[in-house]
């Protein structure tokens, strides 16, 4: 099976770990624009962010065989530093067009607070006016509430709720992002979020029972969200093992683990198969900037008939 991980901070993770996610079947991923786990003080590191994710992360998957993707946006932990957020604003529409760039996101809210509200619905505005799709984080806290605040948002700025995709679900959230026509995303992280056994059941629940669950089956996405804490990059093939082992069929797991993520962030034009099914050999003899990832080691051609896909 192919895997696309649509919600992992790669930024945060070792060029092994793209190694071993692709011999794992995950042959692309979405980076979106997060929280660093240290608030930034200046524009600048925000703008030296953007430049990573567009320039040297969608490299550096490249030499291991990934097609990297990303999201930008102003995460809404730091847009509660009014001054700074005003300046990061400035900066999103040099980059939001920027090839590989397939929505804005990931915001929404944290503690939701008036000024994650005033620059959720900006980048909502911003998004409305590129004709963009949107990544929306709901909050740790609170979370029921923020997601449906987050969506009455998206509809009160006239986005479609098929070009919204509403991340870090659980079981309280599901059956109204479902019933409201937006995309349903899942974060796979261990002992907080959603765990893979409790991902199992969704599946089960929203994909197998019914006729109306095989129409919802088709807006659920599985990622990891993998940055820098105990996270795990290969938690989409993990989920996908675990569904099989448990009766789920085939068709839904590729459906919630690759296909829907395919269809969602397809809609903008950037992101398509041809990508990773006709892509080029991996070529590690080039550099970017000058700078190789092998940190002197031999440099190889890799094609995707080098990587050991799982059965």
């Amino acid at each position: 099976m192919m895997f696309i991980d649509p919600h992992i901070h790669m930024c945060s993770r070792t060029t092994y770990d793209y190694l071993i996610m692709r011999e794992h079947g995950i042959v692309a991923v979405i980076e979106p624009s997060f929280w660093l786990g240290q608030l930034r003080t200046t524009a600048g590191s925000f703008k030296d962010y953007f430049s990573s994710l567009v320039g040297w992360e969608r490299f550096r998957a490249s030499q291991f065989g990934i097609q990297h993707y990303c999201t930008i946006g102003l995460n809404p932990k730091e847009a509660n530093n009014e001054p700074l957020a005003a300046e990061v604003m400035e900066l999103l529409p040099l980059y939001a067009c920027k090839e590989g760039v397939v929505a804005i996101g990931e915001i929404g809210y944290d503690d939701m607070t008036e000024a994650e509200d005033k620059y959720f619905c900006q980048q909502l505005a911003l998004a409305k006016e590129l004709d963009m799709l949107v990544l929306i984080h709901t909050p740790h806290r609170n979370k029921k509430e923020g997601a449906s605040r987050s969506m009455d948002r998206c509809i009160e700025y006239g986005l479609d709720p098929a070009q919204v995709i509403i991340d870090h679900n659980n079981e309280e959230t599901v059956a109204e992002v479902l019933n409201r026509g937006f995309w349903a995303a899942f974060t796979i992280y261990p002992k907080t979020k959603m765990g893979n056994a409790r991902m199992v059941e969704i599946v089960r629940q929203y994909g197998s029972v019914s006729e109306a669950g095989r129409d919802s089956v088709r807006r659920i996405i599985v990622d990891s969200s993998a940055d820098w804490g105990v996270s795990d990059p290969l938690a989409v093939p993990k989920t996908a093992q675990l569904m099989l082992e448990n009766g789920i069929p085939e068709k839904y797991v590729q459906a919630v683990c690759y296909e829907n993520a395919l269809a969602a962030y397809g809609q903008t034009g950037q992101m398509k198969a041809s990508d990773w099914l006709d892509a080029p050999s991996a070529d590690q003899r080039q550099l970017f900037n000058g700078n190789s990832v092998l940190r002197g080691q031999e440099p190889g051609i890799q094609s995707v008939a080098d990587y050991v896909l799982i059965e």
